[in-house]
């Protein structure tokens, strides 16, 4: 017996909790990946377990607010940590917390959009 071996080209951005698009059970390891990016009471919904494209955008939303949320910190940190009291250090630490978190974060939205993408073009309804 032949096997040929079909090869998706993923994203470099893919993330390593998904596995490859079209492989055994890829679905539900982008299912997985995707509600722990959402708030647990989203995870839960019956829609969006029932429909990973669905859970895909939320999680799209919910990680452009979280980036929303993190360059609105980094941007008014300097101006609004001296009058809570915080040393320099302290906000300077914290500066670059925030700018770490928004790299992160933007990564995330990259690799959100890919697994969307791959879920899309897959036809994974469900």
């Amino acid at each position: 017996m032949i096997m040929t071996l079909t090869t998706t080209r993923i994203s470099p951005d893919w993330p390593c909790q998904v596995k490859t698009p079209g492989s055994y059970d890829w679905e539900r390891s982008a299912a997985k990946w995707l509600r722990e990016l959402v708030p647990a009471r989203y995870a839960s919904y019956p829609a969006l377990l029932r429909h990973p494209v669905l859970l895909a955008r939320h999680a799209q939303l919910q990680v452009q607010q979280e980036v929303r949320v993190a360059r609105t910190a980094l941007q008014t940190a300097r101006a609004d940590l001296p009058r809570l009291g915080m040393p320099e250090s302290v906000i300077e630490h914290t500066i670059k917390l925030y700018a770490a978190e928004v790299m992160q974060l933007q990564h995330i939205a990259r690799s959100v959009r890919a697994v969307t993408q791959a879920l899309v073009e897959h036809g994974t309804t469900r």
